[in-house]
């Protein structure tokens, strides 16, 4: 297994939707594999393979929290087949863009349909944390990042401050100039 490098906004790859997987191999379970590794090693919650720029709809979640054991779903080529109405506001952050968090509105319930790394299909009904993070994951493979679910004025200023971020990252070494 490896981790790969994730991407950050604004990379031409985060709001390119994914194509659907259609061959169901052991390149896509070593891929499965590597998402999994990678979320995991940069603390992440979800991880949609836009986030290392490969555009296939296939997305990793675990919402265990840090004393229960792992809890890893994989979803191949996820979609939200049923929302509820009632709503749901969560902050949310992201690993394609660090340190940035932003409250965002979703529904609070979803019923998501998809299949495994063998092709077989399931279905996933959840709630609070888990349905955030598969509605998250699931823009993500449609090329919509989570400050796009935002108002325009909250939107501006997500990305002024994710600007800022990033520069004292650089100054700091953190990431790449």
């Amino acid at each position: 297994m490896a981790v790969l490098p994730i991407v950050r906004y604004p990379h031409e790859a985060l709001s390119t939707p994914a194509q659907p997987v259609t061959v169901f191999d052991e390149a896509l379970g070593t891929f499965i594999d590597d998402l999994a590794e990678t979320m995991y090693a940069a603390n992440g919650v979800g991880l949609a393979a836009n986030q290392v720029a490969v555009l296939q709809r296939v997305t990793v979640i675990d919402t265990a929290s840090s004393d229960e054991p792992a809890e890893l779903i994989e979803l191949v080529n996820p979609v939200v087949v049923e929302r509820s109405e009632e709503p749901l506001i969560w902050e949310e952050g992201c690993l394609s863009f660090p340190e940035l968090f932003e409250k965002v509105e979703r529904a609070a319930r979803v019923r998501v349909a998809y299949v495994d790394r063998h092709g077989a299909p399931h279905e996933l009904e959840a709630e609070g944390l888990l349905s955030v993070a598969l509605q998250h994951e699931i823009d993500h493979l449609d090329g919509v990042v989570f400050v796009d679910k935002v108002s325009r004025l909250a939107r501006v200023r997500a990305l002024r401050r994710f600007e800022q971020i990033m520069a004292r990252r650089r100054e700091e070494g953190e990431e790449p100039a």
